[in-house]
């Protein structure tokens, strides 16, 4: 590994994939990462039932494979994936499993979760036997750049859900508060995340050099800065806290369980890992835009071909998916929001990533390092959500730009108006799910399935513009 010794403004201070940080900014960027991952990590763990401390201790895990798997080439994090969240919801809730534990049900639904890993496996070796031209043929930008739009886009409403929000616990428990108390306690929930994003603009516009990589650490301590202010003046406070069966003790080590066989499982969860190809291939050009766009600003010569490793990104995917879901996790894909994290930030290092594994890892066996995370008010988390969710729909605008998709193009224009509206229109007409004869499909995956079939068609005999 080297060091990074860049000089000058801000734009071309950063991390590449192969540089490392000196310790201490190691660690400060770790963190960061954590905190960008946690929320959603641990609100599919909640959405699904699985045990929190072994989906944040299967994240960290997942990544490292993942590292190891690509030897280090493409710099992701795992974490848990909203898009298997109605499949793996249906399952453990369906009346075949009702009469199992919840450990049981756990078990039942990791099967199909580790079967949906080999698909992303199979998809990576076709890219690797047929070539980057295979996939892109199926997925070429008129498809990612929209898809990433539609993932970033469809969180908009979670966002500013979050952003008013006065729950303190996972129960949607309220503070103790008189009725009157109520809206002022919103409003202030508003002020603590409006603080948290526009300190977070201003830290990543302004800030140079080391602490204009740290936007998203310094941020959200402002907000809780603000929250603490708040309790102290009014007497509302909307720090989170834990219920009351949490474990108290020091050290709590995961919960493990181990896959059952059966083909209910596989039935219901593996078909999605399909869908969430488009997804993954799109983080990946998001990278290789990104990543080179620094190597360039900082004089590397060195040209960093991500986009040409989709086949092993694809393949380190499903082996994510094998072992967070052998181990008791559950399905993953490499995050967005950490992605968004690093194009702010500009802190691309592939160490940086390996130590907030490890740092994951660390937090799911000590009870009190979850409790210190999971304190954060809701409203700084919606605060920074806003940002990061946004900059993923941004970054499919960069894919199309970069890829020079043209907008005058019948076709193209097609497939990214039906992929939106798809995408947007199932989020916030059914709730994320399009009920479809009789299944209830993802709308991220519905919309990047109807995009490839659409592509396919339009590909038959194309017209002249």
């Amino acid at each position: 590994m080297e060091n990074n010794s860049s000089v000058g403004n801000n734009s071309s201070i950063g991390y590449l994939p192969n540089e490392c940080p000196p310790v201490w900014k190691l660690i400060l960027y770790a963190i960061q990462q954590v905190i960008v991952m946690f929320p959603a990590t641990v609100a599919v763990a909640l959405i699904t039932g699985f045990h929190i401390s072994t989906t944040i201790f299967a994240s960290g895990f997942a990544t490292l494979c993942f590292i190891f798997v690509t030897k280090g080439q493409i710099p992701l994090y795992y974490g848990s994936s909203f898009s298997y969240i109605a499949a793996i919801g249906s399952l453990m809730t369906s009346d075949a499993l009702a009469s199992y534990s919840l450990n049981e049900k756990i078990a039942v639904a990791q099967f199909g979760i580790v079967m949906s890993g080999f698909v992303s496996i199979i998809a990576g070796l076709i890219v690797n036997r047929f070539g980057q031209e295979s996939i892109e043929k199926i997925l070429p930008a008129s498809i990612t750049g929209p898809i990433a739009m539609v993932i970033g886009l469809t969180l908009a409403g979670t966002a500013l859900s979050d952003a008013a929000s006065i729950v303190i616990d996972n129960a949607g428990s309220l503070p103790v508060l008189e009725e009157s108390q109520i809206a002022l306690a919103k409003n202030m929930a508003w002020i603590i995340s409006l603080v948290t994003l526009v300190s977070t603009i201003l830290f990543s516009v302004y800030l140079k050099g080391f602490m204009g990589q740290l936007p998203l650490i310094l941020g959200p301590i402002v907000g809780c800065i603000t929250a603490y202010i708040i309790k102290a003046a009014t007497g509302i406070s909307l720090f989170k806290v834990l219920p009351e069966t949490a474990s108290s003790k020091l050290f709590a080590p995961p919960i493990f369980t181990f896959p059952k066989p059966t083909w209910m499982a596989v039935a219901a969860i593996m078909p999605i890992a399909i869908a969430t190809i488009p997804e993954s291939t799109a983080h990946v050009y998001q990278l290789d835009i990104y990543v080179n766009d620094l190597a360039k600003k900082k004089g590397s010569g060195k040209k960093y071909n991500i986009a040409e490793k989709l086949g092993l990104n694809l393949i380190g995917d499903g082996i994510g998916d094998i072992v967070a879901g052998f181990i008791g996790g559950p399905a993953g894909t490499n995050y967005g929001e950490n992605i968004s994290a690093m194009a702010i930030t500009k802190v691309f290092s592939v160490p940086v990533l390996i130590a907030a594994s490890v740092i994951a890892m660390i937090i799911s066996c000590f009870t009190p390092l979850i409790n210190i995370i999971y304190s954060i008010p809701a409203a700084v988390i919606g605060g920074l959500e806003i940002y990061l969710f946004g900059a993923i729909a941004a970054q499919g605008i960069a894919i199309m730009v970069e890829k020079k998709v043209d907008l005058f193009s019948s076709k193209n224009i097609a497939l990214i108006a039906t992929i939106m509206i798809i995408g947007l229109g199932g989020q916030y007409a059914y709730g994320g799910n399009i009920p479809f004869f009789g299944i209830n499909v993802p709308c991220v995956a519905g919309a990047a399935i109807f995009g490839i079939i659409l592509n396919i068609i339009l590909s038959i005999g194309k017209k002249k513009e």
